[in-house]
């Protein structure tokens, strides 16, 4: 199947009598409409997915911003696939990585992640924004109340500390207004750097090792959405105005040689503030929802509260196409993926599969179970894993061609060697027996000796004991014979 990219976005109405928006996957070189996945309205940072690999379906969450409820999808069919009754209506959500844990966070500032494994408050006020990083050892909050907060989910989903309060790793708290959005670098936790949007107009890059701040970019506006190049070289930041700023974070200087290097810009820590121009601005023209770069960021794709997605090209700044579809509607959710492989309608033929019925007998959907309302911990004890076992790497088409004959005879005469008795088995097991025979004759010749040792030391001291007992007796009559002659005298 050739590698296809395909633009994920998804949409939400801005009035109930608009109807309810969809999730939809789009071809990036026509804007072509693939599919869609109806009856959601989920609204920014309220939209989460996996892509189907490792011989497993792909799917899709949406919460619902009016109702306490999370929708799943799966690539396979365009309806919904599960509801999921959550304990209160969430804020924003995130999956990991691997699809192994979730999280959402809702207006009360409460964070709750896994089966339900832990829940607590995480900050004073509504919660942004959540995002895990690249190897889903830490859970990135931002709220309402300017904080920006790492937690470590080996501890939120320990055991032993399941009573305890949970605790942040540390707190980010440069920020003066609401946190808008967040952006993790690349790299395992804690060696990786996070983009933090405020209102206060804003952006920071953050060392996550050293926990420090690194450098303030300051803009004219607000921002709202972020993009961050894969390779951290720049960055797109969006304000609710239309107003797109590229932000470079390396120039390019002469040395003394005249010869042009690289050089980053900025590191210098909190006092390190950066005013950004309008040199490299992208002036789109409707509110801007949010950003996302193309698979290979040359590209740079723009959703707004129209309903347009734009797509831009990075370096020149030129608008390259416009996906009109989803007028009348908000974007609220961008991203860029392969096309999955069990794409309903759009089947790989070379997963020889004659019907899309049987599509789930070779790629398995992942399973989803129902998330608990609660904590409780019999039921967490209780409760079963679904893991399915990954593809091997290679196939071969005779498994006989991994071995030569002569080896597999080989085996096969080690493992039949067992069942059968040899002559030279018989001798070593015939001289076995004859040495225990041996051993235990010599340990009844001494224990008969340990007896009579042991009936001799009895019988003398039974004698000793005896004797000592008459002598005393006699003694005792010899003196009251003479205790008597006294008397009568």
């Amino acid at each position: 199947m050739p590698l296809q990219e395909t633009i994920l976005c998804a949409t939400a109405s801005a009035s109930t009598s608009a109807g309810s928006g969809s999730i939809s996957l789009h071809d990036f070189k026509n804007g072509a409409s693939l599919v869609s996945f109806k009856q959601t309205n989920s609204g920014r940072h309220c939209t989460s997915y996996i892509e189907s690999k490792n011989a497993q379906g792909g799917i899709l969450l949406a919460a619902q911003p009016d109702k306490s409820l999370l929708h799943v999808y799966n690539f396979q069919k365009d309806q919904i696939s599960m509801k999921i009754v959550l304990p209160e209506k969430l804020s924003c959500i995130v999956l990991d990585s691997q699809g192994i844990y979730f999280a959402g966070g809702t207006a009360q500032g409460r964070v709750a992640s896994g089966i339900l494994y832990n829940s607590w408050d995480a900050h004073y006020r509504q919660v942004n924004v959540l995002r895990f990083t690249q190897d889903s050892a830490a859970l990135i909050s931002g709220s309402d109340d300017s904080g920006v907060s790492v937690w470590s989910v080996s501890r939120l989903v320990d055991e032993d500390l399941q009573n305890d309060l949970p605790l942040s790793l540390f707190n980010l708290s440069d920020h003066t207004l609401p946190v808008t959005d967040i952006v993790c670098g690349v790299g395992a936790f804690p060696k990786c750097r996070i983009l933090t949007a405020s209102v206060d107009h804003s952006v920071k890059i953050w060392d996550l090792s050293s926990r420090t701040l690194l450098t303030t970019f300051m803009f004219p506006q607000a921002i709202s959405s972020l993009a961050w190049d894969i390779t951290e070289r720049l960055f797109f930041a969006a304000s609710a105005d239309g107003s797109v700023y590229q932000v470079n974070l390396f120039k390019q200087r002469e040395d003394k040689t005249k010869s042009h290097i690289s050089e980053a810009i900025g590191g210098g820590g909190v006092s390190d503030v950066i005013r950004v121009s309008d040199e490299r601005l992208i002036v789109v023209g409707q509110p801007v929802t949010c950003l996302t770069f193309s698979m290979t960021s040359s590209s740079l794709l723009v959703g707004t509260s129209t309903g347009l997605i734009h797509i831009y090209d990075v370096p020149t700044h030129q608008l390259m196409r416009t996906i009109s579809t989803h007028k009348g509607f908000g974007i609220t959710y961008l991203s860029t993926m392969l096309k999955p492989v069990d794409l309903i309608g759009h089947i790989s033929l070379t997963l020889n599969i004659s019907s899309s019925n049987d599509t789930r007998d070779v790629i398995p959907v992942r399973p989803v179970a129902a998330f608990q309302r609660m904590r409780d911990v019999k039921s967490r004890e209780l409760h079963e894993v679904s893991m399915l076992l990954p593809p091997q790497e290679h196939a071969f088409e005779d498994e006989f061609t991994l071995c030569s004959e002569e080896s597999i005879l080989r085996d096969q005469a080690y493992f039949l060697k067992s069942s059968t008795s040899s002559d030279e088995d018989t001798a070593a097991l015939q001289t076995r027996v004859t040495d225990l025979e041996a051993e235990v004759s010599l340990l009844h010749e001494q224990l008969g000796r340990a007896k009579g040792v042991n009936d001799l030391m009895w019988e003398n001291v039974v004698q000793k004991m005896i004797s000592q007992s008459k002598s005393k007796s006699v003694t005792g009559s010899g003196e009251d014979e003479r205790a008597r002659k006294r008397s009568r005298s």
